[in-house]
């Protein structure tokens, strides 16, 4: 199952959810409006619960011993799904666990339920890993009429992999990009531990809903200022070689100027980013053609709408969860902002 989305076999259904858009896969279900959060869990398949269970180990086998008596694990324990017994993870004694409707009721006390609309939600897996994605109310606006929504992303585990993670996401509406990139003096993720109460998780959404909040204005502001920067085309072209190195060498090439030394494979995104920046009908508004926002664009834009992924899941990974898309949208996004504020001689433009 590559798409790795879980199948429930007692509801005969994949576990994911999303409004209105087609789902993962074709799998999943499709709903035309916002649901409530307790109808969001029955739609992704997530309302199961989990429980930590005593861990045994078999003994070896050997011609001493001819009985093979379970042998109990002091102080690590199983995380179970109650409902078909499946095991998820091993974790220790202090970890706590965070059952499905938790994720939930973070993100409804983060607004007090009011606005907040659920998007998609699904499970991953046996049920060890699960997403949410939630639109906040109202819109950050650049220009005068390119709206950029607000999301809330989290996803925690029940296998011990990781804390739980939620993230403040602009996307923008004319061509559904991911614009997720921290600020130098702000992030925009909240990582939480598995070994916190819930009292502490309740106080730290309120944090995130602040965070969120600060982050629109001063994302917002960016943004718009980015969009009256000019930018030329030959500066666009170094820029997005420079934003999409893969590490310091080829980095190192590029600024001594040995073209000759760069991989057909680096040429070619190169070339296909720089196609999308210039061609791409949402690099010809006001706000994108010409402009350092359309550069930052440009980038964000060819991970989600040119590069091919091995699923939806691998997408979201590199876009959303720290891979490759992400940190070369992190990159672009510091240079841009170098580039608005120094000019092409901020990283060696000429």
């Amino acid at each position: 199952m590559a798409h790795n989305i879980n199948f429930n076999e007692n509801t005969d259904k994949h576990s994911f959810f999303s409004v209105r858009e087609k789902a993962w896969h074709g799998l999943g279900q499709v709903v035309k409006q916002y649901p409530t959060s307790k109808e969001a869990i029955i739609y992704a398949g997530l309302d199961y619960q989990v429980e930590k269970a005593n861990l045994s180990a078999g003994t070896i086998d050997s011609k001493e011993s001819k009985d093979n008596n379970p042998v109990p694990v002091p102080g690590y324990f199983a995380t179970m799904r109650t409902d078909n017994n499946a095991v998820l993870g091993v974790v220790g004694k202090d970890y706590q666990l965070v059952q499905n409707r938790d994720a939930f009721t973070f993100f409804d006390s983060i607004v007090n339920g009011d606005g907040i609309m659920y998007e998609t939600a699904g499970v991953l897996g046996k049920g060890e890993k699960i997403f949410i994605t939630a639109k906040l109310p109202g819109y950050i606006q650049v220009g005068k009429d390119d709206l950029i929504e607000k999301y809330l992303f989290l996803t925690t585990s029940h296998d011990g992999s990781g804390s739980i993670t939620a993230a403040f996401t602009p996307v923008r509406i004319v061509c559904a990009n991911t614009l997720n990139a921290a600020l130098k003096n702000m992030t925009n993720v909240v990582k939480i531990r598995h070994t916190s109460n819930a009292s502490e998780r309740l106080r730290t959404a309120h944090k995130v809903m602040g965070i969120a909040s600060r982050f629109s204005e001063e994302i917002g502001a960016t943004f718009n200022n980015w969009a009256k920067k000019p930018i030329t085309d030959p500066q666009l072209k170094r820029l997005i070689e420079i934003a999409m190195a893969p590490n310091k060498e080829v980095l190192g090439n590029l600024k001594d100027g040995k073209i000759n030394a760069l991989s057909t494979q680096f040429v070619n995104i190169v070339e296909d980013v720089y196609e999308y920046a210039l061609s791409n009908p949402t690099q010809q508004l006001p706000t994108t053609m010409g402009t350092v926002f359309g550069a930052y664009n440009a980038v964000t834009g060819y991970f989600q709408n040119v590069r091919k992924f091995q699923d939806d899941e691998a997408k979201l990974k590199s876009i959303v969860l720290g891979g490759t898309g992400q940190l070369r949208t992190q990159a672009a996004f510091n240079l841009c902002n170098d580039f608005a504020k120094h000019g092409p001689a901020s990283f060696n433009l000429n």
